[in-house]
C-alpha cells in the first residue's frame, strides 16, 4: 500500500510540475509512467496476503470488521483492508508462585479460601485455543489481548468460586480430581461463550498453610505407626497359631502312641534293648582281647 501511495504522489507531481518547471516537459511522461507503475504494483502486492500455518487473518475495512476470515496460505483481498492475525494453535496460560514459570512477572498463584476458612495457594496451567470461525467476533468484542481480558479473569474467578465447597485437606488429597473437574466445566462453558475452547486444565500444585501441612504429616506418621503395629500383631498372632498347631500335633502324636502301646510291644522293645546292650559288651570284650594279644 505504501508503494501505491508513492506512485500516486509521483503521478500527480509529474502532472502538475510543468506549470512550475517549464523545462520539465520532456521528463513528465517518464515520471507519470513510473508513478502509475508503482501505484499498480503496490495495489497488486496489497491485494495478495500470505497467512502462515496455524494462523488466521481477520479483515477490517475502515474500522469495520469483515465476516470473511483468511485461511493459511495465499489470499486475494481488498488492498485497502487491514489484517489482524490470530493464533489458532493450542495456547497455554500459567499462573504460578514461581516468577519464572508464570505469564506474569512475580508471584501470580491464585490464593483462595477453602470451606474451613484457610488460605490455599493454587498453581495451574490452562490449555486452550480460539475457534477460527469466531475470530471476527473475538476481535470486535474483545480484541487481540483476549488472554488477559478473558482467559485470566475467568480462570481465577472460577477457581475461587469453587474452592469454597472444599476443605483445605480435601483439595490437597482425595477430592483434588473432583475439584479440578468442577472448575474445568465452569471455565469450559465461559470460554466457549467467548469463542474459545478449553482443551485441558492442569492443577500443578496446591500449597496448604504450614499448620495444616504439619497436621497432615502427623496424621500420616500416626497411620504408618498404626500399620506397623498391626503388622507386628498379625505376625505374633500367626506365631501363636503356629505354636498351637505344633502343640496340638505333639499331643495327638502322644495320644496315638499311648493308645497303641501293648504289653507284647513293650516286651519286644525290651528284648531289642537287651540285644543292643549284649552287642555293645561283646564289642568291648573283643577290643580288650586284641589289646592283650598285642601286649
Amino acid at each position: 500500500m505504501i508503494l501505491f501511495l508513492i506512485g500516486i504522489v509521483i503521478f500527480f507531481l509529474a502532472r502538475n510540475a510543468e506549470m512550475y518547471l517549464p523545462n520539465f516537459h520532456d521528463a513528465k511522461r517518464i515520471f507519470r509512467i513510473v508513478g502509475i507503475s508503482l501505484a499498480l504494483f503496490g495495489l497488486a502486492s496489497s491485494s495478495v496476503k500470505q497467512i502462515e500455518a496455524g494462523e488466521i487473518g481477520v479483515q477490517t475495512l475502515f474500522g469495520k470488521v469483515q465476516a470473511r476470515i483468511l485461511e493459511s496460505g495465499l489470499n486475494v483481498v481488498n488492498p485497502f483492508v487491514e489484517i489482524k492475525l490470530f493464533d489458532t494453535k493450542t495456547q497455554n496460560y500459567t499462573m504460578s508462585s514461581v516468577s519464572s514459570e508464570g505469564d506474569k512477572t512475580g508471584d501470580d498463584a491464585i490464593r483462595v479460601l477453602s470451606a474451613d476458612g484457610l488460605e490455599v495457594i493454587v498453581d495451574l496451567t490452562i490449555l486452550y485455543r480460539i475457534i477460527p470461525s469466531e475470530s471476527p467476533t473475538i476481535y470486535r468484542e474483545i480484541g487481540l489481548n483476549y488472554k488477559d481480558i478473558v482467559v485470566r479473569p475467568i480462570t481465577r474467578t472460577r477457581i475461587r468460586d469453587n474452592a469454597v465447597y472444599y476443605a483445605a485437606v480435601d483439595l490437597y488429597s482425595k477430592r483434588r480430581d473432583e475439584f479440578q473437574s468442577r472448575i474445568s466445566l465452569g471455565i469450559e462453558k465461559d470460554l466457549k461463550s467467548r469463542g474459545m475452547i478449553l482443551e485441558q486444565l492442569l492443577v500443578r500444585n496446591i500449597t496448604l498453610p504450614p499448620s495444616v501441612r504439619a497436621a497432615i504429616e502427623s496424621k500420616i506418621n500416626a497411620e504408618q505407626e498404626a500399620q506397623k503395629m498391626e503388622f507386628v500383631l498379625q505376625k505374633e498372632r500367626q506365631e501363636a497359631e503356629r505354636k498351637r498347631v505344633e502343640a496340638q500335633g505333639i499331643a495327638d502324636y502322644q495320644r496315638i502312641i499311648n493308645s497303641e502301646i501293648t504289653d507284647r510291644l513293650l516286651q519286644y522293645e525290651s528284648i531289642k534293648a537287651q540285644k543292643r546292650l549284649h552287642f555293645l559288651r561283646m564289642q568291648r570284650l573283643l577290643s580288650w582281647g586284641k589289646g592283650i594279644v598285642r601286649f
